[in-house]
C-alpha cells in the first residue's frame, strides 16, 4: 500500500528554518521564524502564563475529558475578549462556538461547516494569504478564489483593486479577511475599509470569513479588532477563527475556538450542534490546558492586567523594530523607500526585495527569509541590526 506514495518536498517555511540551523556562521539571522521573540532570541513563557499554571497545579482536581465543544467558561471569555462582553451578537444571543487545537482547528472545522451548510461555496482569500489556509480551507472540499490584496509598490493594500473583485462576490459564497495584523504582509484595513467591506457584505450577500489570530500585536487588543467588531454587529452571519498561540505565547498548547454568528438563535443552535459532530469526527476533544491557562487568565484582574502589560512590551519591542529598520534602511544606493514597514502592523511585513537579493542575503550574509520576501520583524535586535541593514545596504548596491 504504502509504495504508492511518494516523497513530498518539505514545508517552505521548516526547509528554510532547517538551512539555518545548518548554517555555521555565527552571525546568522532568521528572519523567517513565525512565532514572536524577545532580544536574546528566546520565545518566553508570559509570567502571567507561568503565574497562572502555578495555581492550575494546585487547583485542579482531574484529567478526565472536557466534552467536544472545550470548557464553555474559555469559550465565553475568549468571545468577550474578542468581541467585548457588551457586543450586539451576544446580547442578542445569536453566537455560539467550540474550543479547537489553535488557530488550524478552528479554520478547519469553520470550513467543514461550511461544506456542510453549502458544498458549492467558494471562499476568496487575498493575494497573497497565509499559506495554511489554502490547504486548511480547500481540504475541508471547498473551493478557493482569490481577491487582490497587497500593492508592492507602496507596501500597503490595492483597496480599489479589492473592492472591485469583491463587488462580484455574491450569496452563498465567503470573504476570508485577516483580523489585524495580516500574515504575510503587515498590511491591514483601516477601521474605514472595514467599514466599506461590511457595507458591500450587506449589499451582495457573501458571508465574513475572519481569522484573528494576532489580537493585540498591532494596537491594542480592543484596537485591533475595532473593525472586526464593527463587521460583526452589521452582518447576519459570519464565522470567525481565533487564535491564543500569538498573543499568549502558548504556540504548542494549541488553544483557539471558532465561533458562528447566525441570523437566529434557534440557527446558532443548531450550528453548535453540528460543529461539535465535525469535530468529533476529527480530533474528538480539544486539549484542555491551554484553555484553562487562558481562561485562568482572563478570569483574574491581577492576571489579567500583567498579561496585557507584558502583551504591550511584546508589542512595543515589535514596532519599535520596525521604526529602527526603516531608519536604519534610509539612503540606500537603490533609492528603495523603506518607510512602509512603519505603517504595516504585527510581526510581519513583505521586504520586497528580488529574488536574487533574497539568495545574496542568505548566501553572502546569513540573513534568512522567505522566497517571499516576509520576514519577521521579531528576529531583529539591537544587536543584529547594524550587521543586517549593513547586508540589504550591499545587495542593493547597483551592480558595477
Amino acid at each position: 500500500m504504502f509504495e504508492q506514495l511518494s516523497r513530498l518536498d518539505p514545508d517552505p517555511i521548516l526547509g528554510m528554518l532547517a538551512a539555518y540551523r545548518a548554517d555555521p556562521r555565527a552571525h546568522k539571522i532568521d528572519l523567517g521564524v513565525g512565532v514572536y521573540q524577545d532580544e536574546l532570541g528566546r520565545t518566553p513563557i508570559m509570567r502571567a502564563v507561568s503565574d497562572a499554571e502555578r495555581h492550575l497545579l494546585v487547583t485542579e482536581t482531574t484529567k478526565t475529558y472536557q466534552g467536544i465543544a472545550g470548557d464553555p467558561v474559555f469559550n465565553e471569555r475568549l468571545l468577550a475578549l474578542l468581541l467585548g462582553a457588551s457586543h450586539r451578537v451576544i446580547g442578542e444571543d445569536r453566537v455560539r462556538g467550540v474550543q479547537t487545537p489553535g488557530g488550524c482547528g478552528a479554520l478547519r472545522i469553520g470550513a467543514e461547516l461550511i461544506q456542510r451548510a453549502r458544498r458549492a461555496a467558494k471562499v476568496w482569500v487575498s493575494t497573497p494569504t497565509w499559506a495554511n489556509h489554502i490547504p486548511l480551507i480547500g481540504g475541508a472540499g471547498l473551493q478557493l478564489a482569490e481577491y487582490p490584496y497587497f500593492d508592492a509598490a507602496s507596501g500597503g493594500i490595492d483597496f480599489d483593486a479589492m473592492m472591485d473583485t469583491l463587488s462580484r462576490v455574491g450569496p452563498g459564497d465567503l470573504v476570508l479577511l485577516h483580523g489585524c495584523c495580516h500574515n504575510p504582509t503587515g498590511a491591514d484595513l483601516d477601521l474605514g475599509q472595514w467599514r466599506a467591506v461590511t457595507e458591500l457584505a450587506l449589499k451582495n450577500g457573501f458571508t465574513p470569513y475572519i481569522d484573528v489570530a494576532y489580537q493585540g500585536l498591532a494596537d491594542g487588543v480592543d484596537a485591533d479588532v475595532a473593525g472586526v467588531r464593527h463587521m460583526l454587529s452589521a452582518v447576519p452571519e459570519a464565522v470567525v477563527a481565533s487564535s491564543c498561540s500569538k498573543n499568549f505565547g502558548l504556540y504548542r498548547e494549541r488553544v483557539g475556538a471558532v465561533y458562528f454568528i447566525t441570523a437566529t438563535r434557534a440557527q446558532a443552535d443548531a450550528v453548535q450542534t453540528q460543529a461539535m459532530a465535525a469535530a468529533r469526527q476529527i480530533y474528538s476533544m480539544p486539549p484542555a490546558h491551554g484553555a484553562a491557562i487562558v481562561s485562568t487568565i482572563l478570569g483574574d484582574a491581577t492576571l489579567r492586567a500583567d498579561w496585557l502589560e507584558e502583551l504591550g512590551e511584546v508589542r512595543g519591542r515589535i514596532n519599535a523594530m520596525r521604526t529602527l529598520l526603516a531608519a536604519r534602511l534610509a539612503g540606500n544606493a537603490a533609492g528603495k523607500d523603506f518607510s512602509f514597514i512603519t505603517r504595516q502592523k504585527g510581526m510581519f511585513s513583505y521586504f520586497g526585495i528580488t529574488p536574487q537579493q533574497v539568495t545574496r542575503l542568505r548566501e553572502e550574509f546569513a540573513v534568512y527569509m522567505m522566497e517571499s520576501t516576509r520576514i519577521n520583524l521579531a528576529g531583529i535586535t539591537p544587536a543584529n541590526i547594524d550587521s543586517l541593514a549593513s547586508a540589504v545596504h550591499a545587495v542593493l548596491e547597483p551592480a558595477a
